[in-house]
């Protein structure tokens, strides 16, 4: 048998074996390398939209739609960009979209976030972002309250830099009659590229109810990511004729946690504020304050303190609290004025204050004027807003040191208002007058739709000399003023209040000195008169004085009436109508020397309070016996003796019994 022949096989070298065995890899690496490039020049990014949109709704609750394209540039810096989108609003708005941007820009860092789990984002770009805020009219959560699935339990994204570029920011509270629509747009800060940029915002619209405009620049809205870091702020206002400006920083201002802040508040009258914040302010002429604004969380208390500034003609300084979330709001200031314009009060009792410093008054307050002039009254029947004085509670204490009156000689006022659910207390409210004081309690109840007017009042040692000027014949009068006035009315106006008015009025004074050419002036006793004119006047003893009036229906009828001196004595009758603001006084002077001339004609004080006349009472010319008064019973009313400084005499007996 013939053996099977066997084929030989030549070994091969290991350096070509290794060869042939890696050209599978390398072919199978070429193929990929070409297939990763061909993927990314032909990758379509728009197909991750569908995934990205449901991933949203299903962590949000709310529709993403991106309406335009989704592209990614790749790199240790990854640039992902997307046009179009829009996110759903709340189902209860009326309108479908809460947000939206014509492109967005993210940078994020790929190392960190697949080594470390960390998000950390150099840029956003936002170009053209719309974001609507609103309140739920049913008084449910805003429209921002969105309930975020599950992200898991990594850190938050770390963001370096925001960018806006034309964009828009709407808040909406419809109950609250507030619709606020600003433009915000980014620019470059001082600190350079790494520094995040700030935000210019302008724009305007409306605070419960009222128009307003608003520009200035905050930082940007990263810094609200750190809520015990300050975030800055410098934002002026304007509502009409009232301007705010505020600069500083803020504590977690979603929150109202903490403010510091610098708070500028001026305009044409303080009364406008009520609108804007519901604290109720008198009428006032143009204003201009600035001071420090913070707030209390705990108490839910905003306080301006250390304001500086003028109402009208007066500086005004201290400090003033409001605090909320009770039934009413609660305002309570301390307040100093060195130097107040005393027509700058107008507005507490309904008048008209002026403007003297050449700023423009509310028209509102300068029509009320001339509408009370054209009456021909000066008693101010502007009625009190009753909304306004049960809206809020209030503890408000006011001193002048020093009074502007030129009118008046009053020196300084120390006034303490409380006002509680309706009910209105000055207690007190005093003045330092010639010298002396008026010292008052007034309330004013408001609980019911007409207001109760107490009114009690003192008058003590006021100068008589000091209620005229030096340079007039009564300048130079001495004695001491005293009385008391206690009076209660209805009505919701001042002038309503006195005409209704029911009480005491009396008013008096005691020994003194009064100018004799006045008296002989006021008797008409042409030649003493003439005398004393041609020489040198002199002084003449003042017994006494004294003014007792009843008080009924607004109606002022003389109890007792005399003006008594060594030389003359002038007795007085008739009435003063409140509610009619009418004169009608007959003064009676009795001359006690013999003079030639002395015509002793009664004089008669009547006309308007706005327009007062005095003139001799003709048809009793020469009726020396007219007046049938025996001196002796010529006696002030008790109540006031204990007021009066009396002086000895015979003549009229002023002080009766009482005198010793």
């Amino acid at each position: 048998m013939t053996p099977t022949p066997t084929t030989a096989t030549t070994p091969r070298h290991p350096r070509l074996q290794g060869l042939a065995s890696s050209r599978p890899l390398r072919i199978g690496a070429l193929v990929l390398l070409v297939a990763i490039v061909l993927l990314i020049l032909l990758w379509d990014w728009n197909w991750f939209k569908g995934p990205v949109e449901r991933i949203v709704e299903a962590r949000t609750g709310r529709a993403l739609v991106i309406g335009g394209d989704l592209d990614v540039d790749l790199g240790r810096t990854t640039t992902v960009r997307a046009d179009a989108l829009r996110f759903a609003n709340a189902d209860w708005s009326e309108s479908q979209t809460m947000a939206s941007v014509e492109r967005l820009e993210i940078q994020f860092e790929v190392f960190p976030l697949l080594f470390k789990r960390e998000v950390r984002l150099p840029e956003i770009r936002l170009v053209k972002p719309i974001l609507r805020l609103e309140t739920d009219p049913d008084g449910g959560p805003g429209n921002w309250d969105i309930a975020f699935g599950d992200g898991g339990d990594g850190p938050p994204p770390q963001i370096r830099r925001l960018w806006v570029e034309d964009g828009r920011l709407r808040f909406l509270d419809v109950p609250g009659q507030t619709d606020i629509d600003v433009r915000l747009s980014s620019r470059e800060s001082r600190g350079g590229e790494d520094a995040a940029p700030a935000i210019a915002i302008e724009g305007g619209g409306s605070w419960t109810g009222n128009r307003f405009t608003l520009e200035g620049m905050a930082e940007s809205p990263l810094a609200l990511q750190d809520t015990d870091k300050p975030y800055r702020i410098d934002l002026r206002a304007r509502a009409g004729a009232t301007r705010a400006h505020v600069r500083g920083a803020l504590v977690a201002p979603f929150q109202l946690r903490d403010f510091d802040l610098q708070f500028g508040l001026s305009g044409r009258n303080l009364a406008d504020l009520y609108p804007l914040v519901g604290v109720a302010l008198p009428d006032t002429p143009p204003y201009a304050l600035d001071g420090r604004l913070t707030r209390d969380a705990a108490t839910n208390t905003w306080h301006y303190d250390g304001f500086t500034g003028k109402v009208g003609q007066s500086d005004l300084n201290g400090s003033a609290a409001v605090t909320l979330g009770r039934d009413r709001p609660f305002l309570k200031a301390d307040l100093v004025s060195r130097r107040l314009d005393f027509d700058d009060l107008a507005g507490f009792v309904g008048g008209t204050p002026d403007a003297d410093n050449g700023e423009a008054l509310d028209p509102e307050l300068v029509e009320r004027e001339r509408a009370l002039a054209a009456k021909g009254r000066v008693l101010p029947d502007t009625p009190y807003d009753l909304t306004k004085l049960r809206s809020m509670d209030a503890d408000v204490r006011l001193r002048a040191q020093r009074i502007n009156a030129p009118s008046l000689p009053i020196d300084d006022m120390d006034a303490h208002l409380k006002l509680d659910a309706g009910l209105l207390r000055l207690e007190p409210l005093n003045f330092g007058v010639a010298d002396g004081t008026i010292r008052s309690n007034i309330q004013l109840d408001a609980r019911q739709d007409t207001i109760d007017t107490r009114l009690q009042a003192s008058v003590r040692r006021i100068s008589l000399g000091g209620l005229f000027p030096p340079d007039t014949l009564a300048g130079d009068a001495v004695g001491r003023i005293g009385g008391d006035f206690n009076l209660g009315g209805t009505g919701n106006s001042v002038a309503a209040m006195l005409g209704t008015a029911n009480g005491d009025v009396a008013v008096g004074m005691g020994a003194g000195r009064v100018s004799n050419l006045l008296v002989e002036l006021a008797g008409i006793d042409i030649y003493e008169a003439l005398k004393y004119l041609i020489g040198k006047d002199k002084q003449i003893p003042v017994r006494c004085a004294f003014a007792d009036f009843g008080v009924q229906r607004g109606v002022m009828q003389t109890r007792a009436f005399a003006f008594d001196t060594t030389d003359t004595i002038i007795i007085g009758e008739g009435t003063i109508n409140l509610r009619e603001e009418q004169l009608d006084l007959l003064l009676k002077p009795r001359p006690k020397d013999r003079s030639f001339l002395a015509l002793r004609t009664p004089l008669t004080i009547g006309g308007t309070f706005a327009d007062p006349s005095f003139r001799p009472d003709l048809a009793r010319l020469g009726l020396r016996g007219a007046i049938a008064i025996a001196l002796g019973t010529i006696t002030p009313p008790a109540a006031l003796l204990a007021t009066l400084e009396l002086g000895g005499g015979e003549d009229s007996g002023c002080g009766g019994p009482y005198a010793k």
